[in-house]
C-alpha cells in the first residue's frame, strides 16, 4: 500500500479547460518525488490538491490508507 496515493484526479477551473485529467500517482514512504513540466501543466495544482488547499472535481487523495480528499 502506498504512503500517498492520488486516484483519478480531475480538476477544471473554468469548466472548459481541464487542468488535470485522470491523474494517478503513488508515493511510497521515504520516496522522493519531483514534479517537472512546462508552465501551466498542473504541477502547482497537484501540490495544492495534496495539501488540501484545493478540492478535485473528481478522484480521491489517500494518505496512509485513509481517504483525505474532503478534509
Amino acid at each position: 500500500m502506498a504512503f500517498m496515493s492520488l486516484n483519478g484526479i480531475d480538476v477544471s477551473y473554468d469548466k472548459k479547460k481541464q487542468i488535470l485529467k485522470g491523474l494517478n500517482l503513488e508515493v511510497e514512504e521515504g520516496e522522493l518525488v519531483s514534479l517537472l513540466g512546462p508552465s501551466g501543466c498542473g504541477k502547482t495544482t497537484t501540490l495544492r490538491i495534496i495539501a488540501g488547499l484545493e478540492q478535485p472535481d473528481s478522484g480521491s487523495v489517500w494518505l496512509e490508507g485513509k481517504d483525505v480528499t474532503n478534509l
